[in-house]
Protein backbone atom coordinates (compact mmCIF):
# COMPACT_ATOMS: atom_id res chain seq x y z
CA UNK A 1 0.00 0.00 0.00
CA UNK A 2 2.37 2.42 0.31
CA UNK A 3 3.98 2.84 -2.89
CA UNK A 4 0.84 2.53 -4.19
CA UNK A 5 -1.54 5.00 -5.82
CA UNK A 6 -4.45 5.83 -3.41
CA UNK A 7 -7.75 6.80 -4.38
CA UNK A 8 -11.35 8.12 -2.33
CA UNK A 9 -14.47 7.01 -5.02
CA UNK A 10 -17.06 8.89 -3.34
CA UNK A 11 -20.63 7.24 -4.79
CA UNK A 12 -18.94 3.94 -4.94
CA UNK A 13 -22.06 2.32 -4.23
CA UNK A 14 -23.63 3.77 -7.43
CA UNK A 15 -23.50 2.33 -10.95
CA UNK A 16 -20.55 4.31 -12.37
CA UNK A 17 -18.57 4.78 -9.13
CA UNK A 18 -18.83 0.86 -8.58
CA UNK A 19 -17.17 0.65 -12.38
CA UNK A 20 -14.48 3.16 -11.69
CA UNK A 21 -13.64 1.31 -8.33
CA UNK A 22 -12.65 -1.63 -10.39
CA UNK A 23 -10.99 0.09 -12.99
CA UNK A 24 -8.92 2.10 -10.62
CA UNK A 25 -8.33 -1.66 -8.60
CA UNK A 26 -7.46 -2.92 -12.33
CA UNK A 27 -5.02 -0.43 -12.59
CA UNK A 28 -3.12 -0.87 -9.32
CA UNK A 29 -4.54 1.66 -7.41
CA UNK A 30 -5.96 0.92 -3.49
CA UNK A 31 -9.31 2.21 -3.34
CA UNK A 32 -11.65 3.33 -0.53
CA UNK A 33 -15.29 3.60 -2.00
CA UNK A 34 -17.63 5.43 0.19
CA UNK A 35 -21.54 5.63 -0.01
CA UNK A 36 -24.89 5.75 2.08
CA UNK A 37 -25.26 2.25 0.48
CA UNK A 38 -24.11 -0.64 -0.14
CA UNK A 39 -23.70 -1.78 -3.83
CA UNK A 40 -27.05 -3.49 -5.12
CA UNK A 41 -25.65 -5.84 -7.55
CA UNK A 42 -22.63 -7.11 -6.69
CA UNK A 43 -19.79 -6.95 -4.07
CA UNK A 44 -17.75 -3.98 -3.91
CA UNK A 45 -14.07 -4.17 -5.46
CA UNK A 46 -12.78 -1.49 -3.04
CA UNK A 47 -10.30 -2.32 -0.40
CA UNK A 48 -12.27 -0.36 1.89
CA UNK A 49 -15.78 0.47 1.45
CA UNK A 50 -17.34 3.12 4.29
CA UNK A 51 -21.27 3.02 4.42
CA UNK A 52 -22.18 6.60 5.37
CA UNK A 53 -23.54 9.79 4.70
CA UNK A 54 -21.87 12.53 2.80
CA UNK A 55 -24.00 15.44 3.75
CA UNK A 56 -22.41 14.67 7.00
CA UNK A 57 -19.46 16.57 6.97
CA UNK A 58 -17.89 15.16 9.96
CA UNK A 59 -17.81 12.24 8.15
CA UNK A 60 -16.23 13.76 5.14
CA UNK A 61 -13.37 14.94 7.49
CA UNK A 62 -12.92 11.63 8.93
CA UNK A 63 -12.63 9.43 5.69
CA UNK A 64 -10.28 11.78 4.01
CA UNK A 65 -7.47 12.47 6.99
CA UNK A 66 -6.83 9.26 7.77
CA UNK A 67 -4.71 8.52 4.99
CA UNK A 68 -3.04 10.92 2.33
CA UNK A 69 -5.02 10.12 -1.39
CA UNK A 70 -3.46 10.88 -4.43
CA UNK A 71 -7.11 11.36 -6.12
CA UNK A 72 -10.30 11.84 -4.71
CA UNK A 73 -13.72 11.15 -7.20
CA UNK A 74 -17.16 12.88 -6.28
CA UNK A 75 -19.29 11.10 -8.00
CA UNK A 76 -22.32 11.14 -5.02
CA UNK A 77 -25.16 12.41 -6.31
CA UNK A 78 -28.64 12.07 -5.27
CA UNK A 79 -30.21 11.23 -9.28
CA UNK A 80 -32.15 9.52 -10.99
CA UNK A 81 -33.78 9.28 -14.60
CA UNK A 82 -36.64 11.65 -16.25
CA UNK A 83 -39.06 10.05 -13.90
CA UNK A 84 -37.59 10.93 -10.92
CA UNK A 85 -35.66 14.36 -12.26
CA UNK A 86 -37.93 16.15 -14.23
CA UNK A 87 -41.26 15.27 -12.45
CA UNK A 88 -40.29 18.87 -9.90
CA UNK A 89 -41.73 16.41 -7.19
CA UNK A 90 -38.02 15.64 -5.82
CA UNK A 91 -36.64 19.01 -6.69
CA UNK A 92 -35.13 20.38 -3.16
CA UNK A 93 -34.02 17.32 -2.13
CA UNK A 94 -32.11 16.91 -4.95
CA UNK A 95 -30.07 20.38 -5.13
CA UNK A 96 -29.78 20.10 -1.14
CA UNK A 97 -28.09 16.82 -1.32
CA UNK A 98 -26.06 17.45 -3.83
CA UNK A 99 -25.05 20.45 -3.21
CA UNK A 100 -24.26 19.91 1.00
CA UNK A 101 -22.07 16.63 -0.51
CA UNK A 102 -20.22 19.11 -3.33
CA UNK A 103 -19.30 21.81 -0.70
CA UNK A 104 -18.38 19.30 1.98
CA UNK A 105 -16.15 17.05 -0.03
CA UNK A 106 -14.51 20.55 -1.86
CA UNK A 107 -13.99 21.73 2.20
CA UNK A 108 -12.55 18.02 3.32
CA UNK A 109 -9.90 17.81 -0.11
CA UNK A 110 -8.77 21.93 0.85
CA UNK A 111 -8.18 20.76 4.53
CA UNK A 112 -7.19 17.64 3.73
CA UNK A 113 -4.39 18.46 0.82
CA UNK A 114 -6.06 16.37 -1.67
CA UNK A 115 -4.91 17.99 -4.82
CA UNK A 116 -6.21 15.69 -7.33
CA UNK A 117 -10.19 15.63 -7.73
CA UNK A 118 -12.90 14.71 -10.70
CA UNK A 119 -16.03 15.54 -10.51
CA UNK A 120 -19.02 14.34 -12.45
CA UNK A 121 -20.79 17.06 -13.85
CA UNK A 122 -23.92 16.33 -16.30
CA UNK A 123 -25.36 17.11 -20.27
CA UNK A 124 -28.40 18.64 -17.57
CA UNK A 125 -26.53 21.84 -17.15
CA UNK A 126 -27.55 22.75 -20.83
CA UNK A 127 -29.62 25.48 -21.88
CA UNK A 128 -33.24 24.06 -22.39
CA UNK A 129 -33.61 26.49 -25.50
CA UNK A 130 -31.08 24.83 -27.54
CA UNK A 131 -32.48 21.05 -26.85
CA UNK A 132 -35.85 22.16 -28.60
CA UNK A 133 -35.53 20.09 -31.79
CA UNK A 134 -35.16 16.22 -32.04
CA UNK A 135 -32.27 16.82 -34.52
CA UNK A 136 -29.78 18.34 -31.93
CA UNK A 137 -26.59 19.11 -33.93
CA UNK A 138 -24.19 18.36 -30.58
CA UNK A 139 -23.98 20.23 -27.55
CA UNK A 140 -20.65 22.42 -27.36
CA UNK A 141 -18.81 23.17 -23.80
CA UNK A 142 -19.12 26.85 -24.71
CA UNK A 143 -23.37 26.20 -25.09
CA UNK A 144 -23.52 26.27 -21.06
CA UNK A 145 -24.05 30.15 -20.83
CA UNK A 146 -25.91 32.06 -20.73
CA UNK A 147 -27.30 29.71 -17.97
CA UNK A 148 -30.73 28.39 -18.68
CA UNK A 149 -30.73 24.62 -17.77
CA UNK A 150 -34.27 22.31 -17.56
CA UNK A 151 -33.73 21.27 -14.44
CA UNK A 152 -32.98 22.27 -10.46
CA UNK A 153 -30.55 19.30 -11.00
CA UNK A 154 -28.78 20.90 -13.82
CA UNK A 155 -28.78 24.18 -12.22
CA UNK A 156 -27.01 22.33 -9.30
CA UNK A 157 -24.76 20.47 -11.66
CA UNK A 158 -23.56 23.78 -13.00
CA UNK A 159 -23.07 25.93 -9.71
CA UNK A 160 -21.19 22.86 -8.20
CA UNK A 161 -18.90 22.83 -11.53
CA UNK A 162 -18.12 26.50 -10.08
CA UNK A 163 -17.88 26.07 -6.73
CA UNK A 164 -14.99 22.94 -7.47
CA UNK A 165 -13.54 25.43 -10.62
CA UNK A 166 -13.32 28.47 -7.67
CA UNK A 167 -11.84 26.02 -5.17
CA UNK A 168 -8.89 25.38 -7.74
CA UNK A 169 -8.47 28.60 -8.29
CA UNK A 170 -8.19 29.88 -4.31
CA UNK A 171 -6.85 26.80 -2.98
CA UNK A 172 -4.47 25.00 -5.66
CA UNK A 173 -6.45 22.09 -5.91
CA UNK A 174 -5.90 20.35 -9.43
CA UNK A 175 -10.12 19.89 -10.72
CA UNK A 176 -10.94 17.79 -13.89
CA UNK A 177 -15.00 18.63 -14.52
CA UNK A 178 -16.24 16.05 -16.89
CA UNK A 179 -20.09 16.05 -18.57
CA UNK A 180 -21.32 13.14 -18.42
CA UNK A 181 -23.99 12.36 -21.48
CA UNK A 182 -26.73 9.67 -20.54
CA UNK A 183 -24.00 6.43 -19.13
CA UNK A 184 -25.60 2.58 -19.02
CA UNK A 185 -24.48 -0.41 -19.23
CA UNK A 186 -24.75 -3.47 -16.12
CA UNK A 187 -24.66 -3.46 -12.50
CA UNK A 188 -27.24 -0.58 -12.71
CA UNK A 189 -30.43 0.70 -11.87
CA UNK A 190 -32.92 -1.05 -13.97
CA UNK A 191 -36.36 -0.69 -12.35
CA UNK A 192 -38.30 1.45 -9.29
CA UNK A 193 -38.21 5.02 -10.92
CA UNK A 194 -34.71 6.13 -11.09
CA UNK A 195 -33.45 4.47 -14.05
CA UNK A 196 -32.34 5.68 -16.97
CA UNK A 197 -33.77 4.90 -20.31
CA UNK A 198 -31.84 2.32 -22.17
CA UNK A 199 -32.17 0.33 -18.76
CA UNK A 200 -36.13 1.12 -18.48
CA UNK A 201 -36.66 0.00 -22.31
CA UNK A 202 -34.31 -3.19 -21.17
CA UNK A 203 -36.84 -3.92 -18.54
CA UNK A 204 -39.67 -3.13 -20.34
CA UNK A 205 -39.30 -5.31 -23.24
CA UNK A 206 -37.71 -7.94 -21.31
CA UNK A 207 -40.98 -8.31 -18.78
CA UNK A 208 -43.32 -8.20 -22.67
CA UNK A 209 -44.38 -11.03 -24.18
CA UNK A 210 -43.54 -11.74 -27.88
CA UNK A 211 -46.58 -9.96 -29.72
CA UNK A 212 -47.19 -8.11 -26.12
CA UNK A 213 -47.18 -4.12 -25.66
CA UNK A 214 -44.49 -2.08 -23.85
CA UNK A 215 -45.23 1.88 -22.30
CA UNK A 216 -42.84 4.89 -23.60
CA UNK A 217 -43.86 8.18 -22.37
CA UNK A 218 -44.58 10.96 -24.81
CA UNK A 219 -44.77 10.39 -28.91
CA UNK A 220 -41.07 8.75 -28.58
CA UNK A 221 -39.65 10.60 -31.30
CA UNK A 222 -37.36 12.69 -28.76
CA UNK A 223 -34.02 12.13 -28.79
CA UNK A 224 -30.34 11.30 -27.01
CA UNK A 225 -27.51 10.09 -26.91
CA UNK A 226 -26.23 7.10 -24.56
CA UNK A 227 -22.63 6.38 -23.98
CA UNK A 228 -21.66 2.44 -22.64
CA UNK A 229 -20.01 2.32 -18.95
CA UNK A 230 -16.48 1.28 -20.42
CA UNK A 231 -16.02 4.45 -22.34
CA UNK A 232 -17.26 6.87 -19.38
CA UNK A 233 -14.49 5.17 -17.65
CA UNK A 234 -12.06 5.48 -20.02
CA UNK A 235 -12.81 9.27 -20.61
CA UNK A 236 -12.82 10.06 -16.84
CA UNK A 237 -8.83 8.53 -16.62
CA UNK A 238 -7.82 10.39 -19.74
CA UNK A 239 -8.95 13.31 -18.07
CA UNK A 240 -7.43 12.98 -14.72
CA UNK A 241 -4.19 11.92 -16.27
CA UNK A 242 -3.92 15.34 -18.60
CA UNK A 243 -3.67 18.72 -17.65
CA UNK A 244 -7.04 19.73 -18.84
CA UNK A 245 -9.29 21.24 -16.36
CA UNK A 246 -12.85 21.04 -18.66
CA UNK A 247 -15.50 20.96 -18.17
CA UNK A 248 -15.62 18.36 -21.38
CA UNK A 249 -18.64 16.55 -22.25
CA UNK A 250 -17.83 12.76 -22.13
CA UNK A 251 -20.41 11.06 -24.16
CA UNK A 252 -21.74 9.27 -27.55
CA UNK A 253 -22.96 11.67 -30.80
CA UNK A 254 -24.88 8.77 -32.13
CA UNK A 255 -28.37 9.90 -31.76
CA UNK A 256 -31.35 8.50 -31.15
CA UNK A 257 -35.00 8.54 -30.70
CA UNK A 258 -36.47 7.03 -27.97
CA UNK A 259 -38.67 4.59 -30.36
CA UNK A 260 -36.02 3.51 -31.94
CA UNK A 261 -34.15 2.75 -28.53
CA UNK A 262 -37.26 0.38 -27.74
CA UNK A 263 -37.17 -1.38 -30.90
CA UNK A 264 -33.15 -1.99 -30.84
CA UNK A 265 -34.41 -3.69 -27.10
CA UNK A 266 -37.08 -5.43 -29.11
CA UNK A 267 -34.33 -6.64 -32.21
CA UNK A 268 -31.80 -8.14 -29.33
CA UNK A 269 -34.22 -10.09 -27.13
CA UNK A 270 -36.11 -11.16 -30.82
CA UNK A 271 -39.27 -10.20 -29.89
CA UNK A 272 -42.15 -8.17 -31.83
CA UNK A 273 -43.62 -5.63 -29.24
CA UNK A 274 -46.07 -2.68 -29.83
CA UNK A 275 -45.22 0.39 -28.20
CA UNK A 276 -48.16 2.45 -26.61
CA UNK A 277 -47.15 6.08 -25.68
CA UNK A 278 -47.90 7.64 -22.86
CA UNK A 279 -48.03 10.82 -20.52
CA UNK A 280 -45.10 11.15 -18.24
CA UNK A 281 -41.96 13.36 -17.58
CA UNK A 282 -39.88 13.96 -20.98
CA UNK A 283 -37.24 16.56 -20.10
CA UNK A 284 -36.00 18.71 -23.31
CA UNK A 285 -36.90 17.43 -27.07
CA UNK A 286 -33.24 16.39 -28.03
CA UNK A 287 -29.55 16.19 -26.47
CA UNK A 288 -26.31 15.00 -27.93
CA UNK A 289 -23.06 15.48 -27.21
CA UNK A 290 -20.22 17.91 -29.55
CA UNK A 291 -16.85 15.90 -29.14
CA UNK A 292 -14.74 18.42 -30.78
CA UNK A 293 -13.59 19.53 -27.98
CA UNK A 294 -12.61 16.48 -26.30
CA UNK A 295 -10.81 15.03 -29.22
CA UNK A 296 -8.66 18.38 -29.46
CA UNK A 297 -8.17 18.51 -25.39
CA UNK A 298 -6.93 14.93 -24.75
CA UNK A 299 -6.68 13.40 -28.31
CA UNK A 300 -9.74 11.01 -27.45
CA UNK A 301 -13.26 10.54 -28.46
CA UNK A 302 -15.77 7.74 -27.54
CA UNK A 303 -16.51 5.65 -30.59
CA UNK A 304 -18.23 2.81 -29.43
CA UNK A 305 -21.56 1.40 -31.07
CA UNK A 306 -24.89 1.89 -28.84
CA UNK A 307 -25.66 -1.49 -30.20
CA UNK A 308 -23.01 -3.32 -28.99
CA UNK A 309 -23.64 -1.86 -25.08
CA UNK A 310 -27.58 -2.53 -25.31
CA UNK A 311 -26.18 -6.18 -26.04
CA UNK A 312 -24.67 -6.63 -22.65
CA UNK A 313 -27.03 -4.50 -20.69
CA UNK A 314 -29.62 -5.91 -22.05
CA UNK A 315 -28.44 -9.69 -21.51
CA UNK A 316 -27.67 -8.50 -17.74
CA UNK A 317 -31.34 -7.02 -17.33
CA UNK A 318 -32.98 -10.07 -18.87
CA UNK A 319 -31.05 -11.67 -16.28
CA UNK A 320 -32.45 -10.13 -13.48
CA UNK A 321 -36.12 -9.64 -14.69
CA UNK A 322 -36.04 -13.87 -14.36
CA UNK A 323 -34.70 -13.77 -11.20
CA UNK A 324 -36.69 -11.30 -9.77
CA UNK A 325 -39.96 -12.54 -11.74
CA UNK A 326 -39.23 -16.53 -9.65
Amino acid sequence: MHNQKKALVCGAGGFIGGHLVERLKKEGYWVRGVDIKQHEYRKTAADEFVQGDLRDQGLCRSITKDIHFDELYQLAADMGGAGYIFTGEHDAVVMHNSATINLNMAESAKETGIKKLFYSSSACIYPEHIQKEANNPGLKETDAYPAAPDSEYGWEKLFSERMFLSYARNFGLEVHIARFHNIFGPYGTWTGGREKAPAAMCRKVAEAADGGTIEVWGDGEQTRTFLYIDECLEGIRRLMESAVSGPVNIGSDELISINNLAKMAMEIAGKKISINHIPGPLGVRGRSSDNTYIQQALGWRPMSRLIDGMRVTYTWIAKQVGENGK
